[in-house]
């Protein structure tokens, strides 16, 4: 049997998107250490799964939101890739936590954009370059958009524009860590059936139906329909793709 040598780091990957990509990853024969905030239960609940498909896997707590813990937090990552994974680092990040602010652009407040860019800019910026000593090199690291950036839904000035700068951050990266033969990407979901934004998606049937009558395929996304897009990334099919904006929303707004 060949030895499990691949190893992806999914933040907030105990729900949603990142429970998905995490599991179609893991299908790869690619261990996997998820992040999660606060929701140590269903963390787990994840990393068993994963288990159950015959590689390791490990849950660790992870705010992305605040940079002074990722020090620390790599410090524990360096410590479970010796003990669970027998590696001294890891091949694939997969920078995925994040939160949904619905805000008109003249009701968002300093407080939501500060949360917002914390998370999704400041924290994917920060997190990928401390990620940089334990990545191996001819690794890949996969950036989480949105369809939003290309097309605009009023409600999402502040959000769409913090993925925005993570596209343009994506190739920035490309273009500097290339050298070291690490390739990274983003993948830009549409409208997707999970908690996230409260659920909305998911549970507001007319703004499910209306989402469903601006995509091409006549429906809203399911993580399902993520999940094996990131998986892709992180094989060896994917080593000439570089510095892409991979849009999966079913072709929104067309």
């Amino acid at each position: 049997m060949e030895t499990q040598n691949k190893i992806a780091l999914v933040t907030g990957g105990s729900r949603g998107l990142g429970k998905n990509a995490a599991l179609k990853i893991a299908a790869k024969g690619i261990g996997v250490i998820v992040t999660y905030q606060s929701k140590k239960e269903e963390a787990e609940a994840t990393v068993n799964e994963i288990k159950q498909l015959g590689v390791q896997a490990v849950a660790l707590q992870l705010n992305v939101a605040d940079t002074k813990t990722f020090d620390a937090f790599f410090a524990e990552v360096a410590i479970v890739l010796k003990s669970v994974f027998n590696a001294e680092k890891f091949d694939f990040l997969v920078n995925n936590a994040g939160i949904g602010i619905h805000a008109s652009f003249a009701e968002t407040t300093e407080e939501q954009f500060d949360t917002l860019v914390n998370i999704h800019f400041k924290g994917t910026f920060f997190l990928t370059q401390k990620a940089l000593t334990l990545l191996n090199d001819g690794s890949g690291i996969i950036n989480l958009s949105t369809g939003l950036a290309r097309f605009a839904t009023p409600g999402y000035a502040a959000y769409a524009s913090m993925k925005g700068a993570v596209e343009t951050l994506t190739r920035y990266e490309a273009k500097e860590l290339g050298a070291r033969g690490i390739r990274v990407n983003v993948v830009a979901p549409g409208a997707i059936e999970t908690d996230f934004g409260g659920g909305v998606v998911r549970d507001n049937e007319q703004v499910n139906a209306g989402i469903a009558s601006n995509t091409a395929l006549g429906r809203v996304g399911l993580p399902d329909d993520i999940g094996g897009v990131v998986a892709f990334l992180c094989t060896e099919d994917a080593r000439w793709i570089n510095a892409q904006r991979i849009e999966a929303s079913g072709g929104m707004f067309l």
